[in-house]
């Protein structure tokens, strides 16, 4: 079915108001493509439809919602579907929307849950954003070392039908300490008297519930791994995070480590095309008024060499050349230095070894570029001209890349995020060096110019 006639289909079950409508789209539809088609409705409409699908599909229909749209969808919902809607969810999904809730919503879901399941969910909950305790979920499968495989089997058939994973079984001790992990398919294959504690692997990578969130997404895709055990300081078990979790926490990364270097936006919080003028505004007004002002220093540097200019006219033709390249180097350098230091590839003691690698690097493009620029150069002013914008191109470029490099680690030695330094940021400092490096050579090579 194409997306009209899926969308055509939703319209249908909202219309006839059956369960029965709503259960066959979700049959023989993926939930995925169902969502696509949901969040071009009103909340309204997708409200109704969550009251007719399948309790069993509800939560994870919603998963495919952001934690802000889930928030508005469930707010105004009477008491009963909302508890209903609440309940289908997995639990790290429950404490991301608990925290969006207002407080009468959370009165409304709170009392409705047991004990044990409240406990749990406000343990989840009081993690800070961004750490790995707060993208962690409670739905995993736990058994002793003293267990048969037979024994071990028959355990996680009774606890798997309320756990997001079972294919990687976490062994405890008594004071529920992470001991090692077991795969599904060991016990499976393993003969029934085998013990837990005989198969179970005891050097288990694990991750600290304080850690940053990207810790654990760095860690699963290094390992391999299906779920990641979290521990508290004293080595319990608190939480797992699944694969699939860490890809979305790979994805909000990479998505706010994308919006940062195109100029300091940070994470928008919801889906581009939903985002209101306003908050696009919020997100991008504060930046590009500080380059404003930083640019100023370019004009600057302009007047200052108003003599040179004045003599030999020809200069300006290669000003707004001279300053991309300086500004595209830099942005080179700063983006792959970015990335190096978010995936951990470079740490702040490469710095040295990077900056002389990088100034080698630079060394060679700016002579290429210098080359290539100094037949212009000819052509344009002539053979001194050549040489003033030769030169200028090589040390531009070397300086331009140094710069790049050298910001993002700067940043990461005083704690702030090297992603930062923005391709806007970088092109303005490059700017404000380039128009001084490019007149400064002009003024001490060509004639007729006083110093």
């Amino acid at each position: 079915m194409s997306g009209n006639h899926l969308s055509q289909g939703i319209e249908q079950a909202l219309a006839s108001g059956e369960h029965a409508h709503a259960h066959r789209l979700v049959k023989h539809h993926h939930l995925a493509d169902i969502a696509d088609r949901l969040m071009e409705m009103p909340d309204g409409a997708i409200r109704n439809f969550l009251h007719l699908a399948p309790e069993s599909h509800v939560g994870e229909l919603l998963d495919y919602f952001d934690t802000a749209h889930q928030a508005r969808l469930l707010t105004g919902m009477d008491r009963p579907t909302l508890v209903r809607v609440f309940r289908a969810m997995d639990t790290d999904d429950q404490a991301d929307l608990l925290q969006r809730l207002e407080p009468t919503e959370r009165e409304h879901v709170l009392p409705a849950l047991a004990q044990v399941e409240r406990d749990a969910l406000l343990h989840l909950a009081s993690y800070p954003e961004g750490s790995v305790g707060a993208v962690m979920t409670s739905d995993y499968v736990t058994v002793r070392p003293s267990l048969t495989a037979r024994e071990a089997i028959e355990q996680i058939r009774v606890q798997a039908p309320d756990k997001e994973t079972i294919y990687q079984v976490f062994v405890l001790d008594e004071a529920r300490r992470l001991a090692g992990t077991v795969s599904l398919r060991e016990l499976i294959v393993s003969p029934a008297s085998t013990t837990v504690g005989e198969l179970m692997r005891r050097d288990v990578v694990h991750a600290q519930a304080d850690a940053p969130q990207k810790v654990a997404a760095e860690l699963i895709a290094r390992y391999d791994l299906i779920a990641l055990p979290v521990v508290d300081t004293d080595q319990r078990l608190v939480g797992i995070v699944t694969y699939d979790d860490a890809m979305d926490v790979h994805a909000e990364e990479t998505t706010d480590l994308f919006h940062k270097a195109g100029g300091g936006v940070g994470h928008v919080g919801e889906r581009m095309r939903d985002a209101s003028i306003a908050l696009l505004y919020r997100k991008r007004i504060t930046w590009l008024v500080l380059l404003v002002f930083a640019n100023v220093f370019s004009g600057a540097g302009i007047a200052a060499f108003e003599d040179t200019i004045a003599a030999h006219v020809a200069l300006v033709f290669f000003l707004p050349l001279l300053i991309d390249s300086g500004g595209n180097a830099g942005s080179q350098s700063a983006t792959l230095m970015v990335r190096a230091l978010a995936t951990g590839e470079a740490r702040l003691g490469d710095w040295g070894r990077m900056l002389g690698r990088e100034f080698g690097v630079a060394a060679l493009l700016g002579v290429t570029m210098a080359l290539a620029v100094s037949t212009l150069g000819l052509l344009r002013g002539g053979p001194e001209i050549a040489l003033v914008v030769a030169l200028s191109m090589m040390i531009i470029v070397v300086v331009g890349s140094t710069i790049g490099l050298s910001v993002p680690f700067l940043l990461s030695r005083f704690g702030r995020d090297p992603a930062t330094a923005s391709a806007p940021l970088i092109t303005s400092v490059a700017d404000i060096t380039g128009v001084v490096i490019y007149f400064a050579i002009a003024t001490a090579i060509l004639p007729g110019v006083v110093g």
